[in-house]
């Protein structure tokens, strides 16, 4: 069994290519009509990023439909977007000598900047939330992972088109670069030829594919950061902004694909990276410990529309706020209830333990004597757990008839 077992194992480079093959094309004729791998791809992270998104949007207290609402205005600004930051860091393509202005329009050839569709993008998905009234941060926080994601499923377009590269290499998972040409002339057309030889012309980095793991990672991170310290207003896409910056400086400094360089020789996405990074992590420093906004379902079921949901005291007197102890009193208004938090196990998915939180805090607000018709709100009287219940020679209803306590109170 054993020599029959090396014999396979020696075999095996035979039959597995010795380096990452390149799609021989990216883009296929169905009839009059192209059908283009790069924005299939584009397409298909637009899709995820908004499933996504509305899932954690509606465990985070969000109304169901709301996502969808504001994709509408977020992704054509987000695409556009993108495709003026291309336009103007690479203007010499289209309005240099020899350039086509008319191909700035050819979004579908290729060319979106993520930094502009995200700024632009954000501008589309803040009209869209004051339409629907929900916070903006709240939103990019639930989109964070979402929309790292979808970069990372648009990073297989440029497989496809072959294009984000690095410098040649040895490496096993090397790419294969291809003269691709027009079949019909034979003149060389890298994004809609097609590979007729399969002798590479030069294997490369695959930067596309280590961008494209590093995005995976930082979603992975957002969503357990999110869920370890429950990030607010904005700190979880600031996570993102940070982690996806951090990751693309070091790629780009590997690409050798053409780019617009400034300061000498410098790629400009190297500076735009450095910037953007810096700003990410001061905006999280900045905004650290603030708690989470209660909007949507949540602040209309509590009725205390701004409040946290976590328990923490934000300086207003108008609902009761618990501790992390199961077994005391929170001094407020509803002794011996715990904090959801603790009271509730974990599901071991995020957005499921965030729907459970918000329910529990409702009911948690619902039990109070406070918010109880006739109660009076202060701390309840320990004593009052054994008091006489009301004699014929009590009044009903009257005021100092001790309240029934929360069930959770009784020994």
């Amino acid at each position: 069994m054993l020599p029959a077992v090396q014999t396979a194992v020696t075999a095996l480079p035979t039959y597995l290519p010795t380096y990452l093959p390149s799609p021989p094309q990216g883009v296929w004729q169905l009839g009059p009509v192209p059908l283009r791998a790069y924005a299939l791809c584009i397409i298909a992270g637009i899709v995820v990023a908004i499933l996504w998104t509305e899932r954690r949007f509606v465990a985070r207290g969000g109304e169901p439909g709301t996502v969808t609402d504001i994709a509408v205005f977020a992704v054509p600004f987000g695409l556009v977007g993108g495709r003026l930051y291309h336009v103007a860091t690479d203007w010499p393509t289209y309005f240099g000598p020899g350039g086509n202005p008319i191909a700035a329009l050819y979004i579908w050839q290729g060319g979106l900047g993520i930094w502009g569709a995200i700024a632009l993008g954000g501008v589309g998905a803040w009209i869209g939330c004051r339409r629907r009234g929900v916070p903006l941060t709240a939103f990019a926080d639930a989109a964070a992972p979402g929309i790292v994601t979808a970069q990372a499923i648009g990073r297989l377009g440029n497989w496809f088109n072959q294009e984000l590269y690095g410098a040649p290499t040895t490496l096993p998972w090397g790419l294969e670069l291809y003269r691709r040409v027009d079949p019909s002339s034979g003149l060389p057309d890298n994004l809609t030829g097609v590979a007729l030889d399969p002798t590479p012309v030069a294997v490369v980095h695959p930067t596309f594919l280590y961008e494209l793991l590093w995005n995976l990672a930082v979603a992975a991170l957002v969503v357990w950061a999110d869920r370890r310290f429950r990030l607010s207003h904005g700190r979880a896409f600031a996570l993102y902004v940070a982690g996806y910056t951090a990751g693309r400086f070091v790629i780009e400094l590997m690409r050798t694909d053409p780019a617009t360089r400034v300061f000498g020789d410098v790629r400009i996405n190297v500076v735009v990276a450095a910037v953007v990074f810096a700003g990410a992590v001061a905006y999280l420093v900045w905004m650290r410990g603030r708690p989470r906004e209660v909007f949507g379902r949540a602040a209309e079921e509590s009725g205390r529309d701004g409040d946290p949901v976590d328990g923490t005291d934000d300086g207003t007197d108008d609902g009761p706020a618990t501790e992390s102890s199961p077994d005391t009193g929170s001094g407020h208004d509803d002794p011996g209830t715990s904090n959801p938090v603790t009271r509730n196990g974990s599901t071991g998915d995020p957005d499921e333990d965030q729907r459970s939180e918000n329910e529990a805090q409702v009911r948690s607000s619902e039990r109070s004597p406070a918010s109880a018709p006739g109660g009076k709100g202060g701390a309840a009287n320990p004593s009052s757990v054994d008091a006489e219940p009301d004699t014929p020679d009590t009044p009903a209803g009257h005021e100092d008839a001790p309240a029934e306590p929360p069930s959770a109170a009784k020994s």
